[in-house]
């Protein structure tokens, strides 16, 4: 069982930035894809990043792309998401999920992930 804690969340004004970050209790963390995904009330959780346990490379939904990054320290079993250029945008919850044994191709869905933390809160208001 993978215990993941997301921090980080918090108020921010549009244009802003901010960073997120996942611990997790397992130390074989290298092994682990890791995402990043958000959810706004009333709305699917959708896919914002992630990084492939293979080969370390991070892959970002076409609306993040260029404006945020993951990146995963397996010393730390850390992995962190900067977020830059914030719009405004409804309140949402981000999660950090884990998975050992998902396929490339199935990053994106958010069923493919076994492993859930409680999730940050992150707003973007003035």
């Amino acid at each position: 069982q993978v215990q993941l804690l997301e921090t980080g969340g918090g108020l921010v004004q549009p244009g802003g930035s901010l960073r997120l970050s996942c611990a997790a209790s397992e130390r074989t963390f290298s092994r682990y894809t890791m995402g990043w995904f958000r959810q706004a009330p009333g709305k699917e959780r959708e896919f914002v990043a992630a990084v492939f346990r293979t080969y370390g490379r991070p892959y970002y939904s076409d609306s993040v792309k260029g404006r945020f990054t993951i990146s995963k320290d397996n010393a730390k079993s850390t992995v962190y998401l900067h977020m830059d250029s914030l719009p405004p945008e409804d309140p949402a919850v981000y999660y950090c999920p884990a998975d050992g044994t998902l396929k490339l191709s199935s990053i994106t869905p958010h069923s493919a992930y076994d492993y859930w933390g409680q999730g940050t809160a992150v707003t973007v208001s003035s």
